[in-house]
């Protein structure tokens, strides 16, 4: 845990506290019928192969997505609203509580690396190369719970259900996240791709109240309401290297993945912290990231915070000095509050709105391709305003230097048009029909998100 400090001229911060959680809990909404899901258009598609794919009529898909008849164009990477149609459905089931899924504040005391010694098993020994650096197995784990918001109790109790890695010394099985994950034995790339699967769960079914699970021979079910989003996460990863009958055993509260966890955790819910998002809730002021009087471009609406599985929860804004190329931005990004620094890997930057240490409690912010600035340093209190970096390409796939911002609480990604939504110097943020598309309101002024210089679409004034 890193201990705030005071530097020299520099003001400590009052740091914003987190709310007092009530009951009841954020509601997850009640699904629609049928089961919507996103469908991204490939070369050589066409409206009537995909209305025939998923057995809708033409003139339903059309309208469901808002495609004029006389036109009916699509375009390659387009994203459709198809029906989905599955009439198996999951048990109504209770495995883990949301706060042992997500990184939160149920994590502040476990050591990963105690715990990963204290077993004694492959993981113990184990290191391998992540962009360039050599890392041990608890450094990997933590870097992906911390950079995915993923518990790493649920992390590690995958890579012993499948492959035995963290009791057996010499296990046999070169993949310990089973026969469906693509990365070989890449530990690093094997936990992100189960990471990414138990957001997806996670938060497909926090925003729309259900989701259909995918076996490994591509059939389906529909996880039933009223389940929590913790135990829908961990049903998700735990259907793809399942079929249905499999999948059924897997998921029971006795089962056999949740003797594994218990086996080596306990019970979960003795940890548990509920609600872990209360349902008043609200963002504490937060101010645009950059300094006053300087432009930046709205340049992504909301889209998933980290991987493809997480809420939409971040927006991106592109420099004044450099579009469409990876060189290093000269103009300053800032704090939008203050709070406590956590410099991670290169480009991830993380600003701690409570300044308590903890990045798995209360608001955290997440500065996504911003390198950081050479003066920032571990665990530094900053003010509102003060300079953190400079927008860039590092830090994740990117083709144009830019920030990626993302809110968190108590671990789970907040949606940036969720109930509780992103407001930055007033402007508030809304969804467009798909992934990085969408608005920023203030009063009667809208600026549209845009991969652009356009002083009235997408040009943002910090005042």
């Amino acid at each position: 845990m890193l201990t705030p400090t005071s530097l020299p001229g520099v003001p400590t911060v009052t740091p914003i506290p987190s709310p007092t959680p009530r009951t009841p809990p954020m509601p997850i909404p009640t699904p629609v019928t049928p089961l919507i899901e996103s469908y991204i258009v490939q070369a050589g598609d066409t409206l009537g192969g995909i209305s025939l794919a998923y057995d809708i009529p033409l003139d339903e898909l059309m309208a469901l997505n808002g495609i004029d008849v006389d036109s009916a164009i699509i375009q390659v990477g387009q994203t459709l609203h198809v029906p989905l149609k599955v009439s198996r459905s999951g048990p109504l089931v209770t495995l883990l509580p949301d706060s042992e899924v997500v990184y939160s504040p149920a994590y502040v005391e476990f050591d990963t690396a105690a715990f990963i010694k204290s077993q004694g098993g492959y993981l113990a020994n184990y290191s391998e190369m992540v962009n360039g650096v050599e890392i041990d197995a608890a450094q990997i784990v933590d870097r992906v719970a911390r950079q995915f918001s993923v518990g790493p109790r649920v992390l590690l109790a995958l890579l012993e259900y499948y492959g035995g890695w963290v009791t057996n010394l010499h296990p046999t099985d070169p993949s310990p996240l089973g026969p469906a994950c693509p990365y070989g034995d890449r530990l690093f790339l094997q936990l992100s791709w189960a990471a990414n699967r138990v957001n997806k769960g996670y938060y497909g079914y926090k925003q729309n109240g259900s989701i259909a699970v995918q076996f490994r021979d591509r059939s389906r079910a529909i996880v039933p309401p009223q389940m929590n989003a913790g135990t829908v996460g961990a049903q998700n990863v735990l259907a793809v290297n399942s079929n249905w009958e499999l999948w059924l055993t897997e998921v029971k509260a006795d089962g056999p993945f949740m003797q594994t966890y218990r086996r080596l955790f306990g019970d979960p819910f003795a940890k548990a912290v509920e609600p872990l998002v209360p349902i008043d809730l609200s963002q504490p002021p937060l101010q645009l990231p950059w300094e006053k009087g300087r432009t930046f471009y709205f340049t992504g609406g909301p889209h998933a915070a980290y991987g493809s599985g997480s809420a939409w929860a971040a927006l991106d804004f592109g420099p004044p000095d450099v579009l469409g190329s990876c060189y290093y931005s000269t103009v300053p990004l800032t704090a939008v509050a203050g709070g406590q620094i956590f410099l991670g890997s290169k480009g991830e930057t993380y600003l701690d709105l409570d300044a308590d240490g903890n990045l798995q409690t209360g608001w955290v912010l997440l500065y996504l391709h911003m390198v950081a600035d050479d003066a920032l340093t571990q665990g530094q209190i900053v003010q509102a305003g003060h300079p953190l970096g400079y927008a860039s390409c590092e830090g994740g796939i990117s083709d144009s230097s830019h920030l990626h911002l993302a809110r968190r609480y108590n671990g789970e990604w907040m949606a940036a048009d969720g109930p509780a939504p992103m407001l930055l110097s007033g402007w508030r943020a809304k969804n467009g029909l798909a992934q990085y598309e969408g608005t920023l309101i203030k009063g009667g002024e809208v600026k549209e998100a845009c991969e652009c210089w356009d002083e009235e679409m997408n040009a943002l004034i910090a005042e």
